[in-house]
């Protein structure tokens, strides 16, 4: 039973779609891949097939919608949490800026 200490302001809704992540820095811009894993009102987990996405990385990402009454997602967001899932991938936190 989850206690009364885990009350969040929104609920996630668990989505796992398949998205394409644009990443922002001062380098380049780079598209990725990625699967949406869930999403809540003010951010996203996202699993992606990259070593790590370095905290603070701004990354626009664009979820194809598979209804016609439902308008495709294309969100700004700026990764806040970065944790490994192997050598390979790592599951991104999001904040939805836009």
């Amino acid at each position: 039973m989850i206690g009364y200490g885990y009350k969040r302001n929104f609920f996630r809704m668990m989505v796992n779609s398949i998205c394409e992540l644009k990443i922002i820095d001062d380098e380049s811009s780079r598209s990725l891949q990625a699967v949406c894993k869930d999403i809540s009102v003010t951010g996203m987990s996202l699993e992606v097939e990259e070593g790590s996405v370095e905290m603070g990385t701004m990354v626009k990402v664009y979820i194809e919608s598979t209804n016609s009454q439902i308008p495709s997602l294309i969100a700004d967001t700026k990764v806040v949490r970065c944790e490994m899932i192997d050598d390979n991938s790592c599951t991104v936190g999001v904040e939805i800026l836009k």
